[in-house]
């Protein structure tokens, strides 16, 4: 009875032993799958927020757009109501202008 006494003590240990690794290899897994959801809700936040943000940046941009548009038609017209109330004066500093961006581009 003594030789089994060991045996069984061995037995009982490797027992123990495969159960404790049994359980720690269930308590990894939930503990990867905790943190695998957590950092899901995390990325599915963030994303909702840089959406949102974006679309903040989106309307900023097409109101950006709009104003320089409309700045841009208004310089237009102003500039041909200029050229046609003053044809000699325009005709004169475009060529003054052309002049000088010639200069600048030849050297």
């Amino acid at each position: 009875m003594d030789e089994k006494n060991p045996q069984e003590a061995a037995e009982s240990a490797r027992e123990h032993a495969k159960a404790s690794a049994e359980d720690f290899k269930a308590a990894a897994s939930a503990k990867a799958a905790e943190i695998r959801r957590a950092a899901e809700q995390k990325a599915t936040e963030l994303r909702s927020a840089a959406e949102e943000h974006a679309e903040k940046i989106k309307g900023h941009a097409k109101h950006a757009w709009s104003d320089a548009r409309t700045r841009a038609k208004t310089w237009q017209s102003d500039g041909e109501v200029y050229v046609r109330e003053n044809p000699t004066k325009s005709v004169l500093v475009a060529l003054g202008v052309g002049f000088v961006l010639g200069l600048l581009f030849r050297k």
